[in-house]
């Protein structure tokens, strides 16, 4: 906890520079977002896969090629693309996929798009992960992934009537949730079938998205009501591959509005609840990731940082200076658990900061919720005024063009 009995100065950025020796390998380690290619030991020369993923390592369809990727090793490149909410899509690959569809695939020369379509070339190529997309074991498990899929929209993205309409969206999507729940249970281990494959790929990019806006939106907890869902995302937190892709539930609920056309709020209690810890802390104990937080999570948030500070500092509607200073604060409470005092009037950009931090791409779940509590301790000496509230039609505020550097 942090201590409010002693204060400190900020430290410099060669100090904090001296405090983090936090690397991974992006070519041959652990699965990441930053990464432009992954060989997995093997060499550029056995490259036949381009992946064409957004920018933001946020789209769930592109989060399901990216972990089949990760899953069976093959050695792949990536090409980042704006998704349109966050930016204009780039002239270069509206050239070479006219729709824009992401994902896209370059599988030997040729361009495959539609997430299924992708994974069934795939499999024709490099074998199935597990049973194939078209074996009658997976069939209807992914037809029942869709049930849940609709069942989700139909309670999340339209507004209720009445509570009774309410209500009924919601007996809608639990009814549906508990077949999930039977299917999870015919199976002696935590995964869809015997063995991990290509069935919990399939639910893992939507089944994320539900447990966090549900939390956020309607105050239900699709996690922790439902013990073999929590079993599946226990066992799919064992892997490296999944954490890699994992999002939070603050990244979540915000980015999904623009792609959903809306998400609505039904203003019970315990959503309140639930939105204030998401928005505002405390995020250690949220039910969106539950394996043990890495050791290096504080260094790996001030490395990421560090990296990408002049630009973070550029895009921050605050003057540099106070932005600098400020940020040295956060940054120096993250690392010494000690209270470091703002410049006045910077809690505005702290917390501007603070609500824009986007897991995966960023860095990974625990690094993100130690630097968001960092900033929001830091912001709460400074004052209580929030940041410029996130868009909800768009997210033209998280623009990759606006971080080139000029």
């Amino acid at each position: 906890m942090t201590s409010t009995a002693t204060t400190i100065a900020p430290l410099s950025w060669s100090e904090l520079e001296a405090l983090t020796d936090f690397k991974v390998d992006p070519i041959n380690g652990i699965t990441n977002a930053q990464t432009r290619l992954r060989l997995f030991g093997q060499t550029e020369a056995d490259v036949r896969v381009t992946l064409y993923r957004d920018h933001h390592a946020w789209c769930p369809y592109c989060q399901k090629i990216w972990l089949w990727l990760e899953e069976k090793q093959i050695p792949y490149r990536i090409e980042k693309v704006t998704m349109f909410c966050y930016g204009e899509k780039e002239s270069w690959y509206k050239r070479k996929v006219p729709s824009g569809m992401l994902p896209t695939v370059e599988l030997n020369g040729r361009l495959i798009t539609e997430s299924d379509d992708i994974l069934v070339a795939l499999e024709q190529v490099f074998g199935a992960l597990g049973l194939g997309m078209k074996d009658p074991k997976v069939l209807p498990l992914r037809y029942l992934e869709r049930l849940l899929f609709r069942a989700w929209c139909a309670w999340l993205c339209y507004p209720s009537s009445s509570t009774q309409q309410e209500q009924r969206n919601r007996d809608q999507f639990i009814g549906i949730v508990a077949k999930v729940e039977a299917a999870l249970s015919a199976t002696p281990g935590p995964y869809f079938l015997e063995n991990f494959g290509t069935v919990d790929v399939i639910f893992t990019p939507y089944v994320e998205r539900m447990n966090a806006s549900l939390y956020y939106y309607k105050g239900y907890s699709l996690r922790e009501a439902n013990p073999r869902f929590a079993d599946w995302f226990a066992a799919m937190e064992s892997r490296f591959t999944y954490r890699g892709t994992q999002s939070d539930f603050h990244t979540h609920v915000h980015d999904l509005p623009p792609q959903m056309g809306g998400c609505w709020e039904n203003g019970e209690p315990q959503m309140e609840i639930n939105k204030a810890r998401v928005d505002r802390g405390p995020w250690e104990g949220l039910p969106d990731v539950t394996y043990p937080e890495p050791e290096t999570s504080r260094a790996e948030a001030l490395a990421r940082v560090i990296k990408h500070r002049d630009n973070l500092i550029r895009v921050n509607p605050a003057d540099d200076a106070l932005v600098d200073t400020a940020l040295r604060c956060a940054l120096t409470n993250l690392m010494t658990h000690q209270a470091c005092p703002p410049p006045p009037e910077s809690d505005v950009a702290l917390r501007y900061l603070r609500d824009r931090i986007s897991v995966p791409r960023d860095m990974s779940i625990y690094a993100a919720k130690r630097l968001r509590e960092a900033l929001e301790t830091t912001a709460a000496l400074a004052g209580d005024r929030q940041g410029p509230p996130i868009p909800i039609k768009h997210r033209r505020d998280q623009n990759p063009a606006d971080f080139a550097k000029p």
